[in-house]
């Protein structure tokens, strides 16, 4: 092999961050509509939070154990990371601020304006004050930080005001000391102002003249500071943003008194004092000030302290609003109807005759909801099995579960506690499905449960017959709107059978099921994938077709890659689409020359995992819970069903093919990380649109 060990991966961590780059650069596209590219801009925000709390936090703490974690990081050392990692966000962040300030000034063109705080004419001073009196004082909480003994413990990724207030110094009137005194003896009083969660963000003011304003809280703040500040009597004040990221890993106490929920819950409101792995500032802060932060806050150089703009928490970009400007936005699209599966009258019974294939958003999320809402209030139907993973903050998906329950139907919900930012929501609805009778799972020791499937059985001519679907998402109506993701809707009885297995193995951990369909993790998704692999390398060498095509979120087991080098360099052609990590290098003489791989990143988040096996002609197809990491082939739950549908299979391979030719937001990836669109001569392919166009034209056949 040309290449040595080290040089054979991306590291994972680097690689996510190019991931982010991607996102950053639909903030900087022109073609994207104005507020769409701010909304952009929240995202890698948001992104770059939780990488801090998780990843971050993780390299972290390898470092702190005084491990350099050199076999786990692959050739780089755990301090040598943090300091690369710490250096790339910078200039990102430097980057995003750039292009906020590009779309601020094309958002003028369109008489939008925001505002700061000395910009506020005296036509909005009015309102202004009113609005901070009114909505924004009641929900202040303000810390004069001079008289604590204690610093107040500050809130993960919520963003604060650092306030210097200069007081009037009073000294006496008449003498030469007091011209000193007055001079030098300036006494200052340091202060954090909590900027508030449940209070918008962008604060939209008056019309005037056809011209929109809008004001940022945190300016609004300071334009109102000699309001919450009125009983000083003070000569200056200044306020600069700061904000503490926290490791978000949850430790679990051991009290066998305890229930599992009540584990998790107290674990997540712990959480609130993981250990601080990011303290961000605004660059322009006074060192005086920054200084007897850091002191009083115990930030050391163990930490990533990074500099950043006036504004912090951007992530709130995702939901600047649009003002009635539908220019400004992406149009919406109408999800589609499946073809053959009409929402009137009985979806058991149409799926009774053969699968169906559910592709959100292009396809309406609807069908899900109607499936378990028929299951619900049918006679026939006697049982329900899920796996909840994440629900939406209000979800019909839930509804229907409890609605089932109450109809005498045996509910068993798989309820995943431990989905990572998510866990307080799912742990409400878990209380609210016990109380209402429904049989709740909470998963396997040591495994997160991952896979999303659910079983019905309906008595049907005095036998059981079982009735089900397979998804790559969530079973969640509000990521089903911007999440693509496939879902099968089968009576395949051998699908269902062995699907039927897995929730027999929540329930007794210790009887390891056989399966010859489905690949299920952590016991058979990782050596099924190196036999499908060998077979593909195998036939290349006899001659006959051989091919491996897969789409997948992330690439980062290390075994798995190598395993796709040794198809490589046998002759197999591999074409990966890969939204965010990908560790595999593609492209390189003797180990991955055979191995093309880009990355789309457009209005949708793609989210399906697809494995196509050319398998000498008849081809093999699964759409799968489980991305090719560790986690998802060892620590997890997860389900990857094999379409034997013929049409399902065509149209699997068809959507693959859209996105694999997308020519407008593909980027190639390779050892440069250079993000490089994809751009050449043929007819532009924008895969989401072209997506949407090929479903249209299905419905119209």
């Amino acid at each position: 092999m040309s290449e040595t060990r080290t040089n054979q991966y991306i590291n994972r961590e680097l690689s996510w961050l190019q991931f982010n780059a991607r996102v950053l650069q639909e903030a900087a596209d022109d073609t994207v509509p104005l507020v769409e590219r701010l909304r952009f801009i929240g995202i890698f925000s948001n992104n770059l939070d939780e990488f801090f709390k998780v990843r971050y936090a993780t390299i972290k703490r390898i470092d702190l154990a005084g491990k350099d974690g050199k076999n786990v990081l692959k050739g780089t050392t755990a301090s040598n990371l943090l300091e690369k990692i710490t250096n790339i966000v910078i200039k990102q962040q430097a980057e995003s601020l750039k292009t906020i300030n590009t779309i601020k000034d094309k958002l003028e063109q369109h008489d939008i304006f925001i505002i700061n705080e000395n910009q506020v004419t005296q036509d909005q001073d009015a309102f202004i004050r009113n609005y901070f009196v009114s909505k924004v004082s009641p929900a202040l909480v303000t810390y004069i930080l001079n008289d604590l003994d204690k610093f107040p413990h500050l809130k993960d990724s919520v963003a604060y005001l650092a306030v210097k207030l200069v007081l009037k110094q009073k000294v006496p009137k008449e003498g030469r000391i007091s011209k000193i005194l007055q001079q030098t003896a300036k006494e200052r009083i340091y202060a954090l102002i909590e900027i508030p969660k449940n209070t918008d963000r962008f604060v939209v003011l008056p019309k005037k003249d056809g011209k929109q304003y809008i004001i940022i809280l945190d300016d609004l703040i300071r334009y109102c500071m000699h309001i919450n500040f009125s009983i000083f009597d003070y000569v200056s004040a200044s306020a600069h943003m700061i904000k503490i990221t926290r490791d978000a890993q949850l430790d679990f106490d051991n009290d066998l008194s305890k229930s599992f929920i009540q584990k998790i819950s107290s674990s997540v409101k712990s959480r609130r004092d993981g250990e601080p792995v990011r303290f961000v500032y605004d660059k322009h802060i006074e060192k005086d000030t920054l200084d007897f932060l850091m002191k009083k806050m115990g930030v050391d150089n163990t930490d990533s302290i990074i500099p950043g703009g006036k504004y912090h928490n951007r992530r709130d970009y995702m939901s600047f609003p649009d003002l009635g400007n539908r220019d400004l936005i992406y149009h919406p699209i109408t999800p589609l109807a499946i073809p053959g599966l009409a929402l009137q009258g009985s979806l058991l019974d149409k799926i009774a005759k053969k699968d169906f294939l559910q592709y959100t958003p292009y396809h309406t999320f609807s069908y899900t909801v109607k499936f378990l809402r028929e299951a619900a209030i049918d006679p026939k139907v006697k049982s329900i099995k899920i796996t909840i993973y994440r629900l939406a903050s209000i979800s019909h998906i839930a509804s229907s579960l409890i609605n089932a329950a109450k109809n005498s139907k045996r509910v068993t919900v798989q309820i995943e506690l431990q989905a990572r930012f998510d866990e307080a929501a799912n742990i409400r609805y878990a209380e609210k499905m016990q109380r209402e009778g429904v049989n709740l799972i909470f998963g396997v020791t040591g495994l997160k449960v991952h896979c999303k499937a659910c079983v019905i059985e309906r008595e049907e001519k005095g036998k059981l017959k079982r009735y089900g679907f397979i998804s790559t998402g969530n079973f969640n109506e509000s990521t089903a709107r911007i999440y693509t993701d496939y879902t099968l809707f089968t009576t395949n009885e051998s699908i269902l059978k062995e699907t039927n297995k897995v929730f027999k193995f929540f329930e007794i951990n210790y009887k390891i099921n056989r399966y010859k369909h489905l690949l299920v993790s952590p016991h058979y998704t990782r050596s099924s994938l190196i036999k499908l692999i060998d077979k593909e390398i195998k036939n290349v060498n006899e001659g006959k077709p051989a091919g491996i095509r897969l789409k997948l979120n992330s690439l980062s087991d290390y075994d798995m890659i190598d395993k796709l080098y040794e198809a490589s360099r046998a002759g197999v052609k591999i074409d990966l689409i890969i939204r965010g990590i990908c560790c595999l290098i593609p492209g390189i003489p003797g180990m991955s020359e055979n191995i093309r791989a880009i990355s789309v990143v457009d209005k949708f988040l793609e989210h399906p995992r697809l494995f196509i096996f050319t398998n000498a002609g008849d081809v093999k197809v699964y759409i799968s819970s489980a991305d090719w990491m560790t986690r998802n082939l060892d620590r997890r739950v997860e389900i990857s069903c094999p379409i034997y549908d013929k049409d399902i299979k065509e149209e699997l391979m068809d959507t693959f093919d859209i996105c694999w030719n997308d020519n407008v937001k593909g980027r190639r990836l390779s050892k440069d990380q250079d993000n490089a669109y994809i751009r050449n001569d043929k007819d532009k392919v924008r895969s989401q649109i072209a997506t949407y166009d090929y479903y249209l034209k299905k419905l119209a056949n």
